[in-house]
């Protein structure tokens, strides 16, 4: 297990920190960019971070790190201690900052994010239920840092299927597709988008539908009935439980945010 002791969410183009070495080996830090770049030297070594990159950090390092000039950028910064986890987790127990580039970001950006609602909306059990969310995400983090890289050309076609499915997602969208997408077979296009990005292709249709809803239902004046159907769910109580298995809420609970002036 790991535990969680702060988290934040950063965002602009004038982010400056600076932390020296902490006296104990079981400290962590955990930065996951998701817009934009920023930098961080670690014991000399410069570290650029854009989006879809996580940094892990031992506790006994001293680091520094700041905004790009001019760019923009996003990320969580979570503070955590390793308890039985150090030897289940090789990732973690490196003793050295890793730098990587995550082929199942969308997946743990997802995951990150429920860690965040948890630590800052504080329901009952939170602290656990965050501690349990990260540690599944390292587990994730480390099965992929095991394989290693994914080649150039595996990453090129994993990119052109997700935009596929970005410019398609109300539509079904087939292996069939996506095979045609990338001029490879259709089991071969489902089991690469599996493969690197731990979801499946009905998965990542779901995510893009959520998404797309989460945004209609805060900044529109659309109904959910009609959010379902724009999005590509004909049956609304089908609509209702995706978007409680994903986010946790009742489409409902997003409404209680929709401003006023919409």
């Amino acid at each position: 297990m790991i535990t969680m002791t702060d988290m934040r969410q950063d965002h602009g183009i004038d982010w400056y920190e600076k932390a020296g070495p902490n006296s104990s080996d079981d400290d962590l830090l955990f930065i996951l960019v998701t817009f934009g770049k920023c930098v961080y030297w670690v014991n000399g070594c410069k570290f650029i971070l854009g989006k879809g990159e996580a940094l892990i950090l031992p506790g006994h390092l001293p680091y520094y790190g700041k905004s790009i000039p001019t760019l923009f950028h996003t990320k969580y910064v979570i503070h955590c201690h390793k308890t039985c986890t150090n030897h289940a987790l090789p990732l973690l127990n490196t003793g050295q900052p890793l730098l990587i580039k995550l082929g199942c970001y969308d997946m743990l950006h997802e995951r990150i994010k429920s860690v965040y609602y948890q630590w800052t909306e504080r329901p009952s059990y939170y602290a656990l239920m965050a501690d349990c969310l990260l540690t599944e995400a390292m587990i994730y983090i480390n099965q992929e840092w095991d394989k290693g890289a994914v080649s150039c050309d595996k990453e090129k076609h994993v990119e052109h299927m997700k935009q596929y499915i970005q410019n398609h997602y109300r539509e079904k969208v087939t292996k069939e597709e996506l095979g045609d997408a990338i001029r490879k077979t259709p089991n071969y296009a489902a089991t690469l988008l599996r493969e690197v990005t731990r979801q499946t292709i009905s998965e990542h249709v779901h995510t893009q539908r959520i998404k797309t809803a989460i945004y209609m239902l805060t900044e529109s004046r659309l109904t959910i009935r009609e959010i379902s159907e724009y999005v590509g769910y004909s049956d609304v109580s089908y609509f209702h439980r995706i978007f409680k298995r994903l986010t946790g809420c009742s489409p409902s609970e997003f409404l209680d945010e929709r401003s006023s002036i919409v």
